[in-house]
């Protein structure tokens, strides 16, 4: 009953969020610069639809103002918010016990809203994903509940975050539960609260862009032309041939962000000014490709290019537009690789934005490119053009963050196309397959079992499938055990004499008593009258011996309640005859074996 809570606030958070970022926009990109990325799904255009001239130098020093300020903000209060959040979220919930302090979201907002705001390339999903999941962090530390229930609030907010803030409350609730892990696995538990805090953030998110903006609600972010579907299995050959290249150019794109990263990382600077060195990089490469393609005839390719820069999503909707004509596949192919080199420049030096966005316009223009290449060789028809632009978003992002399931229904909402999700499952899949080996999220682990959030579950699973005879090497079978009547002078040998540290006692039958440890025998030796008369039947302690049969984890269980180190073992249609001693030692050498296996066996 938390999630609704959750989701009001992912819901006023994604709200906030979205107008500091248009401000911002607005007053440095429109206002200063002159430059309007335009287009309705990009949603920046709240005061005024006018602008100046436009003023390409200010590309440069704008974005490197926001840089500076941006690092600041981190850097000095909450170096944890820096690059993209989603996997600042995902550590959070594998590594940190589902714990992101107070300050992270606060920060997180105000960066990324200079960041993006002042031209850096990035996207709204990973600072919302953050902000909305360290909430519901937050939340549970302050009614004291237990971890399990801290993670799981905290993937319902990231899911919260993404799905109001995308128009896709649907694909927000399993990104959460699913980007989580490499392999095609998800957070089961984190799924109904993933829902609830969604859908309530999603109706909290449109309802107020409704009264604040005098927009539709619960309207797609992208507009696309009615009458799109799917009525050539044929298509299907050459998506394969676009699913293949999206899952190359996600390679690409993760190599691109690792390699920047990994440069910003060995700088001998102050992290602070990492940030506006990467903005400064980002806006010199915006107005070089500006001047390459400015011409005496028009500027309007000119101004397309420059959609590396901050969001990109008004040259996206204009991708969209099955009726536009001025699709040029120069143009589409420099807005694609140049968000690649822009997106890694951003938020590799630090910078704080999202992976999300950026991999939506790269898709985009790249599939469009593919998809005007098909036309020019007549293999598709023209019009079919959008759906290569449309599906090579999903199979992008799929290949580059392993999201096959959410990524697929996160495009068909923000298209509202849900005629092309047959050929979307086609291509998500194939991109997820050839991609399995990198992904943009390093926090993600590879499955549940190799997360240290459920390494408590896996313990318990793992020593179930195990024996004490799988156990108790060979080496423990040759023990020493004591005679009732043994004098505890003869006993005080056994110290230097063996190496166990308990002991079985049994009578004249060998039929098994019970223990006493060395312990035992030092406090006896403390009296001295108690010494000479002492014998092992006087430290006798009642213990129940294991099975060769008996699992694990009902010997860990034993372990837990008795003060012994070691433990007799039978067998199981002999229980008066001990055949050796396990100790805690070869259980947890049991558990580590059978678990790098599995790891192993997971892995191959």
């Amino acid at each position: 009953m938390l999630a609704p809570l959750v989701g009001i606030v992912a819901g006023l958070c994604a709200v906030a969020f979205h107008i500091l970022c248009m401000v911002v926009s607005h007053l440095c990109l429109t206002t200063l610069a002159g430059y309007d990325q335009g287009g309705e799904g990009n949603l920046i255009s709240w005061f005024s639809d006018t602008h100046g001239n436009l003023i390409p130098w200010l590309l440069i020093s704008v974005p490197t103002i926001g840089g500076l300020i941006s690092g600041s903000l981190v850097y000095w209060f909450a170096p944890e918010a820096e690059g993209h959040g989603t996997d600042a979220a995902i550590d959070a919930y594998h590594n940190k016990r589902g714990i992101i302090r107070a300050r992270v979201p606060i920060i997180k907002m105000i960066s990324a809203a200079v960041t993006l705001g002042t031209g850096g390339s990035g996207g709204r999903e990973g600072p919302i994903a953050q902000i909305s999941a360290g909430f519901g962090s937050l939340l549970a530390t302050k009614l004291r509940l237990s971890d399990t229930d801290r993670r799981i609030l905290l993937a319902a907010g990231l899911g919260a975050g993404v799905g109001a803030i995308f128009h896709a409350p649907l694909a927000g609730a399993i990104f959460a539960i699913e980007v989580l892990y490499r392999d095609p696995e998800f957070e089961a538990e984190a799924l109904i609260p993933a829902f609830i805090a969604t859908a309530v953030s999603y109706c909290v998110f449109s309802i107020a862009m409704l009264f604040i903006f005098d927009t539709h609600a619960f309207h797609p972010l992208f507009n696309i032309a009615d009458g799109l579907d799917f009525d050539n299995p044929m298509l299907l050959f050459p998506l394969t041939a676009l699913a293949v290249m999206m899952a190359v150019m996600s390679f690409v794109y993760v190599k691109c962000l690792d390699t920047v990263s990994h440069s910003f990382r060995r700088l001998n600077i102050p992290n602070t000014i990492k940030p506006a060195i990467g903005a400064f990089t980002t806006g010199l490469v915006a107005v070089a490709l500006y001047y390459a393609f400015s011409s005496p005839n028009g500027n309007v390719n000119a101004h397309d290019v420059l959609s590396v820069l901050s969001f990109g999503y008004g040259f996206l909707q204009k991708v969209l537009d099955p009726g536009n004509a001025q699709l040029v596949i120069s143009v589409l192919l420099v807005v694609g690789l140049g968000k690649i080199l822009t997106t890694s420049l951003t938020i590799g030096s630090g910078g704080s934005g999202g992976v999300f966005g950026p991999s939506m316009v790269i898709g985009g223009a790249l599939g469009a490119v593919i998809g005007l290449i098909f036309a020019k060789l007549g293999i598709i028809e023209q019009r079919e053009v959008v759906i290569f632009a449309i599906l090579g978003m999903a199979s992008f992002f799929a290949a580059a963050a392993n999201t096959p399931v959410s990524t697929l229904i996160m495009v068909s909402e923000m298209t509202a196309s849900y005629e092309l999700l047959l050929p979307s499952m086609w291509v998500c899949a194939l991109s997820y397959l050839v991609s399995r080996r990198w992904t943009l999220y390093a926090q993600q682990t590879i499955n549940r079992l190799a997360s240290p959030a459920h390494r408590g579950d896996f313990i318990v699973d793992v020593l179930e499938d195990l024996s004490v005879r799988q156990a108790m090497p060979q080496i423990r079978r040759i023990f020493t055990s004591v005679n009732l009547d043994m004098p505890l002078k003869e006993m005080t040998h056994l110290v230097t004499d063996t190496q166990q540290g308990c002991f079985p006692i049994v009578d004249t039958h060998g039929k098994y008593r019970g223990m006493f440890s060395l312990n035992d025998i030092r406090r006896v030796l403390y009296d001295a009258d108690l010494a000479e008369l002492a014998v092992a039947e006087d430290l006798i302690a009642t213990v129940d011996p294991l099975t060769l049969s008996t699992d694990l984890s009902s010997a860990i269980s034993q372990f837990a309640e008795s003060r012994f180190g070691e433990l007799p073992v039978v067998e199981d249609n002999n229980i008066d005859h001990v055949i050796g001693m396990l100790r805690r030692q070869d259980v947890i050498a049991a558990y580590s074996s059978q678990l790098l296996a599995k790891q192993q066996t997971t892995s191959d």
